[in-house]
């Protein structure tokens, strides 16, 4: 049942990029960055697949990405500065936010200061939930943006890089097109299964206490 699911969300995932484009990439990347498990190693591949086919062009897509950043790590660092940590740890667990990852990345925060905003962005895990320790210290925005952007643009472009990669390599070769009739299909099932193993490895992990 949850496969089903999970593949009917991918599916819709691959169409709406497809049919959007750049502004599709935003919309999801938006999403992913407002704590909301869509994880970018499923997005920007795609997107960059789509570069390999000649539909987007590579810097516009991480472009796309990093923007789409921005605005859903703005909505995670409001909720962080009006609302608190109560919000988060209210709220969190719909999103399949673990207190574990929040203590992370507000530690990582407290040590390192703003700066972590931009290397935090290069980070799995810590760069979903950077915003909210910054919002929770009321960084200044302007100072956030800039952060956010630049911290979030080499990861989007070197994610998207690769799936451009894979998707010259994937049609040059005779062999996996034998195998699939259409790519598309195959990028439904892998992309499936990833996000299948980050939904279950979200529900099954134990949060460890704070050292």
């Amino acid at each position: 049942m949850l496969d089903h699911l999970i593949s009917m969300l991918v599916a819709w995932i691959v169409a709406v990029i497809t049919a959007a484009g750049y502004a599709g990439v935003v919309f999801f990347m938006a999403i992913e960055s407002a704590c909301i498990p869509l994880p970018s190693e499923v997005i920007m591949p795609f997107a960059g697949y789509l570069v390999s086919v000649g539909q987007l062009n590579l810097v516009s897509v991480a472009t796309a990405g990093a923007l789409g950043c921005n605005v859903g790590s703005t909505l995670a660092y409001f909720v962080a500065a009006y609302g608190g940590r109560k919000a988060i740890e209210k709220w969190g667990p719909y999103f399949l936010v673990r207190p574990v990852e929040i203590d992370r990345a507000e530690r990582f925060f407290a040590r390192y200061g703003a700066v972590t905003v931009f290397a935090g962005r290069l980070l799995p895990v810590i760069r979903t939930f950077i915003a909210f320790p910054a919002g929770l210290a009321r960084m200044p925005m302007t100072k956030f943006q800039i952060y956010t952007f630049l911290g979030s643009w080499p990861w989007c472009f070197a994610l998207a890089y690769v799936g451009s990669v894979l998707g010259n390599r994937w049609q040059s070769n005779p062999t996996f097109r034998e195998v699939f009739h259409r790519f598309d299909a195959a990028v439904v099932v892998l992309v499936a299964a990833a996000f299948a193993w980050f939904v279950w490895s979200r529900w099954r992990e134990p949060d460890r206490p704070k050292p």
